[in-house]
């Protein structure tokens, strides 16, 4: 059975061959048992945060065969990432020589350390909440500015400080209506209960607005789903094209060229568009454009945002407009692009009563202002309300704890307008204050923390 005490050892850079390789050690006797293989200071004399160039032995005898050059970073206690002794051993990136240095610890009874482990010693070491735990390895899987940028602000702190307030607020509460229970035979009130009425409302505000921001945090973390869809010869891969600046997708006057699905990825600032182009729909003339078209349909309904692309030369406003309905789901973006405009300049605009607040735009696939154009509606319609210093929430764990507080909180609402006695309303707000410190890690067990940290990559 593997304990949070043992000294542990993982590779912290990538696998295979490289310049250098970052083996990363914690533990009480993490310093001392690298001291035993290291020629150089002593480096159980020197102070935290220093840097040392020496060599590693293949034992602990001091006349023993070199195995590699070495820079030996020291962290002592508590002044380290997981709040133990860390060492970090930068050797040449050989696989070879990381291998070795690697089977030198273990033999000596170092154990390798499983997914998330040095995370998870940092939350157990109280150096960091579950939440700012959760954001290293969203940071580590950022791919974005913005997903950049919400990961740093939760990891340093910004969504653990909110939770906390809301959660303090209401513990300062709870303990006066728990007082009332010890005097519950003498009917006296501790908590005042317009005040209760009052926060219970503000915490409502809070948590419904942080509830809401899931949406746009889930697009900032993951990027947005884009399909790019259409009847045959609509221009679909013409304006993937000219979105990417490079020729990803065959373009044809054939009807049908495109038979199947094809994915990239779009920055536009700092969020990331997966982009979708596919098949025309339409009634497919063989069995594979069927299959295309089949595929399509099924890309259409995982998607976040869908941009619908018609030839006005070609389309009639009666069949965009099914189309649309057709494909259109309730918890999707539109975007209309009514292409080949300079074809045909003075044919009418898309109308579609229920998605009146979503943007068509008529432009030429070719042309670089009209593409440019497309760009900024695009990111308007996702992030129209992004601002880079407000707190997002980006997690679905979170997400469904602060639903939990959020009921349990209107049950305490219900509760007052009833006039419940205190132990009812001390029932909910008892759950209110689980669920939000779940989110924290005040409250949590070992199967949860298990679940969260085995989703990390081993060295982090």
């Amino acid at each position: 059975m593997h304990h949070h005490t043992d000294t542990i050892i993982a590779l912290a850079t990538p696998q295979g061959t490289g310049a250098i390789a970052v083996l990363r050690i914690s533990g009480s006797e993490s310093i001392r048992i690298t001291n035993l293989f290291f020629r150089g200071k002593d480096l159980e004399k020197q102070p935290s945060h220093t840097v040392h160039f020496g060599t590693i032995r293949n034992s602990a005898d001091r006349n023993s065969e070199i195995i590699d050059e070495v820079l030996v970073t020291l962290f002592v206690a508590p002044k380290s990432f997981t709040g133990e002794n860390v060492v970090e051993i930068s050797t040449h990136g050989s696989p070879y020589i990381v291998q070795k240095i690697f089977q030198l610890f273990i033999d000596y009874g170092v154990r390798p350390a499983k997914a998330g482990e040095f995370t998870l010693r940092a939350f157990l070491n109280g150096r960091m909440d579950l939440s700012q735990a959760e954001a290293v390895a969203d940071l580590i899987a950022a791919d974005s500015e913005a997903s950049l940028q919400t990961a740093l602000k939760q990891m340093r702190g910004g969504f653990s400080k909110e939770i906390q307030a809301l959660r303090q607020e209401l513990i300062n509460f709870a303990s006066l209506i728990e007082l009332e229970l010890d005097f519950g035979e003498e009917d006296v009130e501790f908590a005042n209960r317009e005040q209760l009425k009052a926060l219970l409302a503000n915490l409502t505000k809070v948590l419904q607005r942080l509830l809401d921001s899931f949406r746009l945090g889930n697009v900032l973390k993951k990027g947005v789903t884009t399909v790019i869809a259409g009847r045959p010869n609509a221009g679909k891969s013409t304006l993937l094209n000219a979105l990417l600046n490079e020729e990803r997708a065959i373009v044809s006057p054939i009807a049908g060229t495109t038979r199947d699905t094809i994915e990239e990825t779009l920055l536009i600032n700092g969020i990331a568009f997966r982009l979708i182009d596919t098949a025309g729909i339409r009634e497919a003339t063989d069995t594979i454009e069927a299959i295309g078209v089949k595929r399509t349909l099924e890309k259409v309904k995982e998607a976040a945002l869908l941009v619908y692309v018609y030839d006005v030369a070609e389309t009639t406003l009666a069949e965009a407009q099914q189309d649309v309905l057709t494909l259109l789901t309730p918890t999707m973006d539109l975007v209309v692009v009514a292409n080949k405009i300079d074809l045909r300049p003075d044919s009418q605009g898309f109308v579609l009563p229920q998605t009146m607040n979503n943007p068509e735009l008529r432009l030429t696939a070719n042309n670089p202002a009209d593409i440019e154009n497309l760009k900024q509606t695009l990111w308007q319609t996702v992030a129209y309300d992004y601002q880079a210093d407000q707190t997002l929430v980006t997690n679905a764990r979170h997400y469904e704890a602060l639903q939990g507080a959020l009921q349990s909180i209107k049950a305490v609402q219900q509760g007052i307008s009833q006039s419940l006695t205190s132990d009812l309303l001390a029932l909910d707000i008892r759950t209110a204050l689980h669920y939000l410190g779940e989110i924290t890690g005040e409250i949590t067990n070992d199967d949860l923390l298990a679940n969260i940290f085995s989703k990390f990559c081993i060295g982090k």
